[in-house]
């Protein structure tokens, strides 16, 4: 157990925080309008990374005379070739949402699979031009999502397949230099699950006291006044979900448990905010919106958070910079998917994805996010220093780029289950984890 020291007094560290409004414009959607269809969506994407991977497939390919055939059904002949697209997954255990509202009459989230990838699901890659399928072990070996956008290198069998030999992509993307600080952290949470019955557990209100420097010893106490920064990456409260067909009946007065929680976390966050600056990542628990990009959590519901001028809402997902360090983090759903492709770790995954230039390629097709027409907002346009996802399980490890680029990727633990926070070094980009144990 934590215990208390309140003879000691240390002065907190503080940093440079860059301005907000630089990064949160990247993920903000404004009002927002669903009679837009996704292709366009896709078109953007394809047509954003098409060039740095043509770029990275002709300096691999083209010195052994294999060259680009423009378009995916213009394939023709056993000659080497490489086309450039976006990949599709055909699987039967994807959900299906018409085939929801078929059986059932109601739309609902959808309970999905543990795996779309099973070894019967098809994969294509395809442009704007049509689609061809993939087959081949260099296929099955490879760690691939719907949605990612690839070179693939190959020549086509007489059943009008592709049969890839090898295959590249976007790669990671220019990455601004990092000035070396001192050694300050950044508490990275995620995973509080306040709920209706329990508010605020008393693992909460400890991890409360070791930020605030207000609980262990001397040592603890040392290392919390280098604290920063704290950043909450998604699910901060469990707000319980109406059943389907429920209407809501105002006389019932049934959001008064609701209010009481959001009142509740926003009396615990202030303690936090008023030591150092605080910001709040929306997750698929939090009373935000439920596709990708989750926007900020309303204001309105952190009266006493917003009185101090560090408090930030953002985007899920969000960029934000901290003594020159450019951090992107997200509350997991981007990862989570990924793993239904995949039996790689979370945290090989969330690297991977940064060497596919892109941090939720698996949206739309079975992942919830907004369709965008002018742009693909989860394409990776700068390569940040640190990458995070939250309520994993703990990991850290390196993406390592061509071009001399690295991102620390931290797994952050779900507070509620693990009882443990990330602490990252803004200077070595070295992390570990603190345990709060409440028991008596």
């Amino acid at each position: 157990m934590l215990v208390m020291d309140v003879d000691t007094c240390i002065p907190r560290a503080r940093v440079e925080h860059a301005e907000t409004a630089k990064y949160e414009s990247e993920f903000k959607t404004g009002r927002r309008q669903y009679t837009q269809q996704f292709n366009t969506l896709y078109y953007k994407r394809l047509n954003t990374l098409k060039p740095f991977i043509l770029n990275h497939a002709r300096t691999k390919w083209e010195p052994k005379k294999i060259h680009l055939t423009p378009k995916v059904l213009n394939v023709e002949g056993p000659e080497p070739t490489f086309i450039v697209g976006t990949i599709f997954m055909d699987s039967q255990a994807k959900p299906s949402t018409l085939a929801q509202v078929e059986n059932t009459h109601w739309i609902s989230d959808p309970t999905p699979p543990r795996m779309y990838r099973d070894g019967t699901e098809t994969v294509y890659l395809e442009d704007e031009s049509g689609r061809i399928r993939l087959v081949g072990d260099a296929v099955d070996k490879a760690v691939l999502a719907s949605g990612v956008v690839a070179a693939m290198m190959g020549c086509e069998t007489q059943a009008g397949d592709f049969d890839v030999i090898d295959m590249c992509f976007a790669g990671m993307a220019e990455q601004p230099e990092r000035t070396f600080s001192e050694d300050v952290f950044v508490a990275l949470v995620s995973g509080l699950n306040a709920s209706v019955e329990q508010p605020v557990t008393l693992e909460m209100q400890v991890l409360a006291e070791y930020l605030c420097g207000a609980a262990g010893g001397a040592n603890d106490q040392k290392t919390s006044a280098r604290i920063v920064q704290t950043v909450v990456a998604g699910n901060i409260m469990n707000v319980p979900v109406p059943p389907i067909g429920h209407t809501e009946d105002a006389r019932a007065n049934d959001r008064v448990p609701v209010q009481k929680l959001v009142a509740s976390v926003d009396a615990y966050l202030s303690d936090i905010a008023a030591c150092m600056p605080l910001a709040l990542l929306p997750g698929p628990g939090d009373p935000s919106s439920a596709s990708l990009p989750q926007q900020p959590l309303h204001p309105s519901m952190f009266a006493q958070c917003r009185q101090y001028t560090g408090f930030r809402t953002l985007t899920n997902p969000a960029y934000f910079e901290i003594n020159n360090v450019l951090l992107l983090g997200t509350s997991g759903q981007n990862v989570r998917d990924l793993c239904r492709y995949s039996n790689e770790t979370p945290c090989q995954l969330a690297a991977q994805s940064l060497q596919w230039r892109h941090v939720a390629p698996t949206a739309p097709d079975t992942l919830w996010c907004y369709p965008f027409t002018e742009h693909d907002p989860f394409v990776v346009r700068t390569t940040p220093h640190v990458y995070f996802a939250g309520n994993q399980k703990f990991e850290a490890g390196v993406a390592v780029g061509t071009e001399g680029q690295k991102t620390k990727v931290v797994m952050v633990p779900e507070f509620s289950v693990s009882h443990e926070i990330v602490l990252l070094n803004l200077r070595t980009l070295e992390c570990s984890t603190v345990h709060i144990d409440a028991c008596v």
